[in-house]
């Protein structure tokens, strides 16, 4: 079974300067840092911005979207659109707002009942896929649930994370999906997790703590065992 989103990892030419972006517009505070990686706290999400390096690589342009309080929504969107243009929709009743990070990224901040404070967890991540069909039922082998589907985007949840796949396209705010994706997600059985889709994914490799699945699209998933 899969849970909840562990870290998304984005690949950026100018670390510092992305962390700066991260620390003054959406008050993250950095975890680790290392050289040519830092990470950063999105809630229980971890926010890895990576420079161009060795594999894995974080993800480009990619769209994701972040909780914050339902009482806090305005005053976020009034604090972020003295500095941005941003674009505001709602769905299924509840508020988010787009704007973009120096990297091309597509930031969302959605409106949701939550114990943060502030910017809280990252609760969805698009992928870009060359054909939906195949890359739907890819992820339905790994264990998410088709919940929304359109002619060139589909919807898919674990419960606490939403995987948008999405055929190339521009979404709200010309949003693209991401290229060579990486996400750390909860599995309670990596091996098990994995075994549906063995024979279509591109690599199936051991890292600490469980395994990183490659899907046909090049964007790598890694399964990780929790202490729950």
């Amino acid at each position: 079974m899969l849970g909840e989103l562990q870290w998304l990892a984005l690949e950026v030419k100018y670390v510092e300067r992305v962390q700066a972006f991260y620390e003054a517009f959406l008050d993250l505070e950095v975890e680790q840092s290392t050289d040519g990686e830092v990470t950063l706290a999105a809630g229980d999400t971890d926010l890895v911005l990576r420079a161009p390096g060795n594999t894995p690589r974080g993800g480009l342009h990619t769209h994701y979207a972040a909780e914050v309080p339902a009482a806090k929504y305005d005053a976020w969107y009034d604090r972020l659109d003295e500095q941005f243009n941003l674009v505001e929709q709602t769905i299924d009743d509840a508020r988010s707002l787009y704007f973009y990070d120096p990297a091309g990224n597509c930031v969302e901040l959605g409106e949701r009942e939550t114990g943060e404070k502030g910017v809280g967890s990252v609760f969805e991540v698009v992928f870009e896929v060359e054909h939906l069909d195949p890359a739907v039922a890819f992820y339905e082998g790994l264990g998410f649930e088709v919940v929304d589907r359109g002619e060139e985007r589909a919807r898919l949840t674990t419960g606490p994370l939403d995987v948008e796949l999405w055929e190339p396209r521009l979404g709200i705010a010309d949003a693209r999906g991401g290229v060579h994706v990486g996400i750390g997600v909860a599995a309670t059985d990596p091996a098990a997790t994995v075994d549906p889709v063995r024979d279509d994914a591109s690599a199936v490799t051991p890292v600490e703590g469980g395994l990183r699945v490659c899907d046909p699209d090049g964007h790598k998933l890694s399964l990780l065992t929790t202490d729950d």
